[in-house]
């Protein structure tokens, strides 16, 4: 049996929400598991149609780790055929006291303190006692060993995803009512920070627009930016050229990627925040859509530049605008969309989950 402690668990949603539903899902088909995780609201509905054992933990916030670390401590005590831990995050693993196999996944910004800081020598004390540390990509691992963790224990294994759904016309017809013929068409679903670098985008569309009239450009998301973002867009006149979107379903969201011509997210490092992988990326690539990311964080792990997108600097408005023209003029989006669908079939949860089998094995 393994255990997997986290931070981050359906029903709430977000990425790392899909990370560990979807490592947790694949792992129990092959190992009895259990989790813990924190509670939410609507845990009742979610957890009686799962395939696995999920014990929540709440109460404040403030004192729900050491709750949770004193639960999986005893449950641990008491059960002699537990394998290993899986942990979401190394605050996870903290003050979990046992000689069991422990595993613990690393992100980006999480880890990212100054060497020599009090966090940073936290982040130590626990990443160098795991057995395994699993980077979501290249580039966070280059950043661990830099924060002092030691190299010999990371392995690098991308965030998987489902197999696309496939889209239904009902919400293929409704995307379209939205995007009311214009076109190319640019999208971006993320949260509004900083970090994610929309107003740059906005900028670009600016002059975009000199050479594509009919250009428009869907922002699906929201965040403490959004208002910030939506009185850019205002400034700059670019109402007609811009649809923002939020709550709206699964399908419809995908739908819309399906019916764009590039995704677009060059991220930048924003104060500690910086992007570690990009399963957006991936996402759009699954319905043959190319992208357009930073260089700064691990978009190069999720895109192969030149051929399924571009990486650019994203602290340089010259070269967004010039990556989002090169693929619209000429049509080669078509061409790094069509590559972007087979890259990204090696981050199908069919394939990544073998990867961590070598190491729970």
């Amino acid at each position: 049996m393994y255990l997997v402690v986290t931070r981050s668990f359906p029903p709430e949603v977000g990425g790392m929400q899909s990370l560990m539903w979807g490592l947790t899902t694949h792992i129990s088909k092959n190992f009895m598991v259990k989790v813990f995780a924190d509670h939410h609201n609507n845990q009742k509905e979610h957890d009686q149609n799962v395939s696995f054992s999920i014990e929540r933990i709440g109460g404040l916030k403030i004192f729900r780790k050491y709750r949770k670390a004193y639960l999986v401590n005893e449950y641990i005590k008491k059960n002699k055929n537990i394998k290993g831990i899986i942990a979401d995050h190394w605050k996870s693993l903290e003050l979990i006291k046992t000689d069991k196999k422990k595993i613990c996944l690393i992100h980006s910004k999480e880890i990212n303190h100054k060497k020599g800081s009090m966090l940073n020598g936290r982040v130590l004390k626990v990443l160098n006692n795991v057995d395994c540390v699993v980077s979501n990509s290249h580039y966070t691992k280059d950043l661990a060993i830099n924060c002092g963790v030691s190299s010999e224990k990371i392995t690098v294994i991308n965030p998987g995803v489902e197999e696309p759904r496939d889209l239904d016309e009902k919400s293929l017809t409704e995307a379209e009512s939205l995007l009311k013929e214009k076109k190319p068409r640019l999208i971006t679903v993320s949260r509004y920070d900083k970090r994610k670098n929309h107003e740059k985008i906005i900028m670009a569309l600016r002059n975009l627009k000199q050479i594509y009239p009919n250009i428009i450009y869907i922002s699906v998301g929201y965040g403490e930016e959004e208002e910030n973002i939506k009185k850019l867009v205002d400034e700059l006149d670019l109402n007609n050229h811009v649809l923002f979107l939020k709550d709206i379903s699964t399908d419809l969201k995908n739908a819309l990627i399906s019916k764009s011509n590039v995704f677009v997210m060059p991220s930048i490092i924003h104060k500690k925040s910086v992007e570690g992988f990009g399963i957006a990326f991936v996402e759009a690539g699954q319905y043959g859509i190319p992208s357009i990311g930073g260089k700064d964080g691990g978009a190069a792990d999720a895109i192969d530049d030149g051929k399924t997108g571009i990486i650019c600097d994203g602290n340089n408005l010259d070269e967004i605008y010039y990556s989002i023209n090169k693929l619209l003029e000429r049509n080669l989006y078509l061409e790094l969309g069509k590559n972007a669908k087979s890259f990204v079939k090696k981050f199908e949860w069919n394939k990544i989950i073998e990867e961590y089998k070598k190491i729970l094995l």
